[in-house]
């Protein structure tokens, strides 16, 4: 579903009373932009205001990527989600898919079960580390930042993704990293 309201000189204009009568717009799956200039000064006849208020309404659907060589979502979530051709992935832990244990206490060793378990979601989604796009890291201590950029950089090929680092006050489970991502298909 698309719609378009335009104001002088393009079309006749909704006032937003009857395009909400009209045209129901449903949160959270379109995209609303709103246009307005209003003169300044004297009107001169040939400066007309205008307003433009356009909505797209995406009909794909979202699906659930699951894999068994990556640890299972520990609550009411997926490990991702794929929509709009992009993959979503969960934030990641550095726990053995089959034992669901940490693969050591070792910064260095979870980031990089981390990243094995994130490959994976990524290669059951039809994505790989090189369409990663987006990751963004909480570390229990920013101190190990060193530490995951040696890990990391082995995984993604130039151009490397844009990132975000946050230290957090705890992540799930006692956590050292948990590393989510966004990638294009």
């Amino acid at each position: 579903m698309a719609w378009s309201v335009t104001g002088p000189g393009n079309a006749p204009a909704l006032g937003l009373r009857a395009l909400r009568a009209s045209a129901p717009i449903v949160a959270g799956l379109c995209c609303v932009s709103v246009v307005g200039l209003a003169a300044r000064g004297p009107r001169r006849a040939s400066s007309k205001p205008f307003a433009s208020i356009s909505a797209s309404l995406s009909t794909e659907k979202k699906e659930a990527v699951e894999t068994k060589h990556a640890p299972a979502a520990l609550g009411p979530y997926s490990q991702a989600i794929k929509a709009n051709n992009l993959v979503f992935v969960s934030g990641v832990l550095g726990l053995i898919p089959e034992t669901g244990k940490f693969v050591s206490d070792n910064v260095e060793e979870q980031t990089e079960q981390v990243l094995k378990n994130m490959g994976e979601i990524l290669k059951a989604s039809g994505a790989s580390y090189s369409s990663v796009v987006k990751t963004t890291i909480m570390l229990a201590d920013l101190g190990d930042f060193k530490k995951v950029n040696e890990v990391y950089a082995k995984y993604f090929p130039h151009p490397a993704p844009a990132r975000s680092t946050y230290q957090v006050a705890a992540l799930p489970l006692n956590a050292k990293i948990e590393i989510e991502c966004i990638a294009a298909l």
